[in-house]
């Protein structure tokens, strides 16, 4: 769990007290997959779009082979392919009102604004599986799995 809430964490850039620290707690992990998650998300294509300060912090994990980031802050569900290696989503679909998409991201593989619910991960040693489950009466959704570096 990382803070997206930058200035009072103390920064999110290159150098920062977090960014060191999730270096090297990366570096200490033997674990085979790596999940990471936080509010702001570094990619969206949402109305708060992709959030550049979390660059640093996002490269801190590429470099270390990590495999999932979530986040939400935009009302809706995304997922993108794997950005240096990582996938991503937004799951901002919880509660509040959507909002609609201005600006769909390159990267974008999958966008739904207008179903409420929320994301199933099933987390293995050498992958995951993921399942939007809407609720009940709606029929979006999505699935997929990945393999963990």
């Amino acid at each position: 769990m990382l803070n997206s809430n930058c200035r009072p964490a103390g920064g999110c850039g290159a150098g920062s007290a977090q960014e060191q620290w999730l270096r090297a707690d990366l570096a200490a992990s033997g674990a085979p997959c790596t999940l990471a998650y936080w509010h702001h998300a570094r990619y969206s294509s949402g109305l708060h779009g992709p959030d550049e300060t979390m660059a640093p912090l996002w490269r801190a994990l590429a470099d270390a082979r990590a495999d999932v980031v979530l986040a939400s802050h935009d009302h809706h569900y995304e997922r993108f392919r794997p950005i240096l290696g990582i996938r991503s989503f937004v799951v901002g679909t919880g509660g509040a009102s959507h909002r609609p998409v201005l600006r769909r991201l390159p990267a974008s593989e999958v966008l739904n604004w207008r179903t409420y619910g929320v994301l199933r991960l099933m987390l293995r040693a050498e992958g995951y599986d993921w399942r939007f489950v809407p609720v009940a009466g709606d029929s979006f959704t999505d699935a997929g799995s990945g393999i963990c570096h």
